[in-house]
């Protein structure tokens, strides 16, 4: 087995890029999904059968196309390989043909749908992305529950997604999404309970005082003029 405790470079580089792509050189991918890719501590096997263990400093992630081992001797690297998730696009209406107010109805329970289940998001050209951190049916019964007017859903690869998004833009919607071992989504205590991975939406019911999370923070409770702030500046917060 093979310890990995520092990234030795990434393909972007020109230099690990000439170097990776030399006809002599023997390159093992290490595949990973998206959410494997945000631990720092994993173990793998790559594609030739090398076990690799990953122990990153903390707060350190893996990005597509780092080098984890090289030997120069035989030319041989082990390069990262990251798939990212498929992403949920969900098309608003065009302001320019509703009532500002029915726009803006539809924005906050929007907003109130995914900030809910916590999933992170991207506002771009009128359309809002969002990484599959549950089943997709889940989420397809996410929106469903809460009848949007005029609201599409459909569901695109998450590198057709990327490419379409600015650099920090795919790492807010990429690098942000957690998936934990039961299969959905957790977010905070907010006095709720899940059935044993039923794997349902489910919705958050606040009480008036103050509660602490985690930390030192408080949250209140959100009004409608908050959700509507929230959907203006959706991809900001994200």
């Amino acid at each position: 087995m093979e310890l990995v405790e520092q990234v030795l470079g990434n393909m972007s580089d020109e230099a690990w890029r000439v170097r990776l792509t030399a006809p002599e050189t023997d390159v093992d991918w290490l595949e990973l999904g998206q959410w494997d890719a945000q631990k720092n501590r994993l173990r793998k096997t790559t594609g030739k059968g090398l076990e690799v263990a990953v122990s990153l400093d903390r707060g350190r992630h893996l990005r597509d196309g780092d080098v984890l081992l090289w030997d120069e001797a035989s030319r041989r690297a082990v390069v990262a390989r990251i798939h990212l998730c498929d992403v949920m696009v969900v098309s608003l209406p065009d302001p320019a043909r509703r009532p500002t107010a029915d726009v803006m109805e539809t924005c906050v329970r929007l907003g109130h749908a995914l900030g809910n289940q916590h999933w992170p998001a991207v506002i771009r050209d009128n359309a809002v992305y969002v990484p599959m951190s549950v089943d997709r049916k889940v989420m397809e019964a996410v929106m469903a529950t809460h009848r949007l007017k005029d609201i599409g859903c459909s569901f695109i690869d998450g590198d057709k997604a990327a490419a379409m998004l600015d650099p920090q833009e795919a790492r807010r919607l990429f690098g942000g999404a957690e998936m934990p071992a039961d299969g959905h989504t957790h977010g905070h205590d907010h006095g709720h309970a899940h059935g044993p991975d039923d794997g349902r939406p489910h919705e958050h019911h606040h009480d008036h005082h103050d509660h602490h999370h985690h930390g030192p923070h408080a949250h209140r409770r959100r009004g409608p003029a908050d959700e509507a702030r929230a959907c203006g500046r959706r991809s900001e917060a994200r």
